[in-house]
């Protein structure tokens, strides 16, 4: 058997656990006997994670559910395969329901070809879909479910406590997860999404990548000001809201200003 090594009580992080990085973050949530998974990464790290939870003495049978923050691959290609090991119901977001069911490789960032990605994508099935304001519960410990889309429309976000289990919206060094139009990424929302988290009066954030980290609203609130400056760029194609520079224009030719 493994000695646990929680982050915070009740809480345990397999890369953390583990002393080297697996994957994405994928964090156990437990009291007693009764456990969740959130996320579960790629399906070729499955197994891995799987033996890792017996070693920790976590009964399969005990898991409540296995969790899909969002639909991206990196965080669910796994999903399918735990499912069926752990014999759990797999849990989202309604609008991750359709991309998991249809394996769709675009939407989850299976198929990039442009950069030559092409990974599979398994269908599966969420058993039970959940929304902002829902709860789910393990043992006596209470999960608050905050939907906060942006980087996806299906991204959710869990607070217990003090503790967020971000997602994909912020990690330690002010980055955040992929702004692509393909992807369904809305900065609008992102930027609503991180000025709910700076609002909260949580600690600790708990990243799907990367080292957890204290809350800082310093770095929150230079995240939130450069993506407000990414509405006005064409650098973000369609996920910009406006162009000023061509109403700069518009004007030039109107009033027949030439290059000089």
């Amino acid at each position: 058997m493994l000695q646990r090594k929680p982050v915070f009580p009740n809480v345990i992080e397999v890369n953390y656990q583990a002393g080297e990085r697996i994957g994405c973050n994928v964090y156990l949530v437990y009291d007693g006997p009764d456990w969740i998974m959130i996320d579960i990464g790629f399906d070729d790290t499955v197994e891995e994670i799987v033996e890792m939870v017996r070693q920790l003495d976590f009964p399969l049978s005990s898991c409540q559910a296995v969790i899909a923050t969002h639909a991206d691959a990196d965080h669910v290609q796994g999903l399918a395969k735990v499912k069926q090991l752990i014999k759990c119901p797999a849990i989202g977001h309604a609008l991750a329901k359709t991309p998991l069911a249809e394996g769709d490789k675009i939407l989850t960032y299976a198929e990039i070809a442009a950069q030559n990605i092409h990974m599979d994508m398994p269908p599966v099935e969420l058993d039970r879909l959940i929304d902002e304001g829902d709860t789910i519960k393990v043992g006596s410990l209470e999960l608050e479910v905050w939907h906060t889309p942006g980087h996806t429309d299906s991204q959710l976000s869990f607070r217990l406590g003090d503790l967020l289990f971000s997602g994909d919206n912020i990690y330690r060094d002010g980055c955040v997860g992929v702004i692509d139009a393909h992807h369904g990424s809305n900065l609008e929302h992102f930027i609503k999404s991180l000025q709910r988290i700076r609002g909260s009066d949580v600690k600790w954030l708990l990243p799907s990548h990367g080292p957890i980290f204290r809350k800082d609203d310093d770095v929150l609130d230079a995240t939130i000001a450069r993506l407000q400056g990414y509405l006005k760029m064409a650098d973000f194609g369609t996920c910009a809201t406006d162009w000023p520079l061509l109403h700069e224009w518009d004007k030039e030719l109107a009033d027949g200003i030439f290059p000089k």
